[in-house]
Order: C-alpha cells, then sequence, then structure tokens
C-alpha cells in the first residue's frame, strides 16, 4: 500500500466519522488531499526516501523523526502536524514495504524530480542520518545507493558528502 493509498483510506475513514469536524487528523488528512496530486506523491517519495536511510539499523529515532519532519515542512511547505503525518505514514510504508518499494520509490522520484531536488534529497538524506551525531557506515551506502538509483554522477555524490565530513563515523576516533 501506497502513501498516496494510505491517505485515500484515511480520508476515506474520516468521511465515515464526519460527525467529529473538529478531529485534528482529519482536518490534516483533508489538508493534505488539498494538494495538487503530483506534489502530494513528490512530498510522500521524499518522505519514504528519508525514511528508507533513518531505518537502516531497523529503528528509527526520535532526533531522526524529528529531522525527517522539519525535513518535510520546510521542502514540502505544509504546516508541521502535516509533516508529522507523513513522517509517520513513510516510517510506517518503510517497515512494512521498505525491501520491494525502495528501488521504485527512488526511480519515481528521479524520473519526476529536477537534479536541484534531486541533490536537494541527497542534502536530505545525509541530514536524516546525521540527526544522532554520527553518519553510519551503514547510512551511507544507502544514500550511495539512492544516489545511483537518483542517476547522480559520483562527483556529485562526493561534493554533497563533503559537507558532512565532520559528521562520519568512519572519521571518528573510537
Amino acid at each position: 500500500m501506497s502513501v498516496l493509498d494510505w491517505l485515500a483510506r484515511a480520508r476515506s475513514r474520516a468521511a465515515e466519522g464526519a460527525g467529529s469536524g473538529d478531529d485534528v487528523i482529519h482536518r490534516i488528512v483533508r489538508e493534505l488531499d488539498a494538494m495538487e496530486p503530483a506534489a502530494a506523491r513528490h512530498l510522500a517519495l521524499f518522505a519514504f526516501l528519508l525514511s528508507r536511510v533513518a531505518n537502516v539499523d531497523q529503528h528509527v529515532s526520535g532526533e531522526e523523526t524529528r529531522a525527517m519532519e522539519a525535513l518535510v515542512e520546510t521542502y514540502g511547505g505544509v504546516s508541521a502536524a502535516q509533516a508529522a503525518l507523513v513522517v509517520e505514514i513513510a516510517k510506517a510504508q518503510n517497515r512494512l514495504f521498505g525491501e520491494t518499494q525502495n528501488f521504485l520509490a527512488a526511480r519515481e522520484f528521479r524520473d519526476h524530480a529536477t537534479e536541484d531536488q534531486k541533490r536537494d534529497l541527497l542534502h536530505c538524506l545525509f541530514a536524516v542520518s546525521a540527526a544522532e551525531d554520527a553518519i553510519s557506515i551503514e547510512e551511507e551506502e544507502v544514500i550511495r545507493e539512492i544516489s545511483r538509483e537518483l542517476l547522480l554522477t559520483n562527483d556529485e555524490y562526493l561534493a554533497i558528502r563533503s559537507a558532512y565530513r565532520d559528521r562520519r563515523a568512519v572519521f571518528r576516533r573510537p
């Protein structure tokens, strides 16, 4: 089930329980539903790819979640509550379907994103992985894999990674 499918089901449930019009989740779902469909899909893919990196160790920490929420809010131009909902959905989707959807999500993002958006995503992936103060080798490997899936050059990857040099675990002493 994709993030958009989940939103559609949540929207359907919200319509069924319309008696509680002040329900925050229902209001957020309605606001997200008002987004242009292509923009909503792009944001869902962005959040899914962030969660792919955050979930490398099979656990998404509070720091990683907060970083993802801030990035989704800024990148997507959505409210903090909307960003939190998008991130929670993306994390759940990644836990359930990550293995089968990771490449497909990256490919779709690649096919619809500008070169600047692809590079912005790479920066955001490093920012999420640095949220706990150190970018693990496993996180770096997944970010490199995503970079390749986005068809970014090795030079682009290295240039962006260099901005996070001081956070890379490989350079830290035990």
